[in-house]
């Protein structure tokens, strides 16, 4: 008599969402990994070096996981966080202290420190072992700007509990970007960018004050990063990181040592 699992798996219902049965010979496993929707991504083998613990310390792999632990525990903190100068520190020591899982917020902040050491780690390891040469240079250059955004989102979730250390760093760090090139107003290159004698780029209308919507830290500041790093930076890394799965399976999977 055949078991459960058995019966469950040649089920009508079974079969209508699994086409093929569980991959257990090389050309089983060709036809259950090409017509399956997210196994697609994946190749249907892959060298046993390649994916070696002391080759790539899983950098890679550890990254995209903190990356869904802070989409999650981000989005459950959005239901409790108000980005207003009125509620969000007192938001932020409520869930700190009231809010049943109080816990989450750590998690969340923990965790966006552990994903930007991962991605230095992973960067480092693709460095090191030359997996940015030809043919995956285009995938190094997705890897930096993947690693800037993750960067971004730890500055601007800098700024949403809205204390002291978060307010003067952020006006610290927004100060450096008077000196981006042709943004900035003290940056180099801006005093070129003249039309009839009047200055395009001035404190007004460079790269600090795009950041701010004002001239200081202020509330429009605040919502000005709650939306970058609740919205518009989560989206663009979630994109560049499935064009970055992409490419590696494109590249033909992990590169493996020389």
């Amino acid at each position: 008599m055949p078991s459960l699992g058995e019966r469950i798996r040649r089920s009508q219902l079974w079969r209508s969402i699994f086409r093929h049965p569980p991959p257990l010979d090389r050309r089983n496993r060709i036809a259950v990994i090409l017509t399956n929707f997210v196994l697609h991504l994946h190749p249907i083998s892959i060298r046993k070096h390649g994916i070696a613990l002391s080759y790539t310390w899983c950098m890679g792999g550890i990254t995209f996981f903190l990356f869904l632990v802070e989409t999650v525990t981000g989005v459950l903190l959005m239901f409790y966080y108000r980005p207003t100068i009125e509620w969000a520190y007192r938001d932020m020591l409520d869930l700190r202290d009231v809010t049943s899982l109080g816990v989450l917020r750590e998690l969340h902040r923990w965790a966006g420190h552990a994903m930007v050491i991962a991605v230095w780690l992973h960067m480092y390891r693709v460095f090191l072992t030359g997996s940015y040469k030809p043919p995956r240079e285009f995938n190094w250059v997705i890897g930096v700007i993947l690693l800037v955004l993750t960067l971004l989102l730890s500055f601007t979730g800098y700024l949403l509990p809205w204390d002291q250390l978060a307010i003067w760093a952020v006006t610290v760090g927004t100060n450096m970007a008077r000196a981006t090139p042709l943004l900035g107003a003290e940056g180099p290159g801006s005093q070129i960018l003249t039309v009839d004698g009047i200055d395009l780029i001035t404190s007004s209308s460079d790269a600090r004050f795009g950041l701010l919507g004002a001239r200081f830290v202020g509330e429009v500041a605040l919502n000005r990063f709650y939306v970058l790093h609740c919205i518009a930076i989560p989206l663009a890394a979630a994109l560049l990181s499935a064009v970055h799965f992409w490419r590696v399976r494109k590249d033909g999977g992990i590169s493996g040592p020389m």
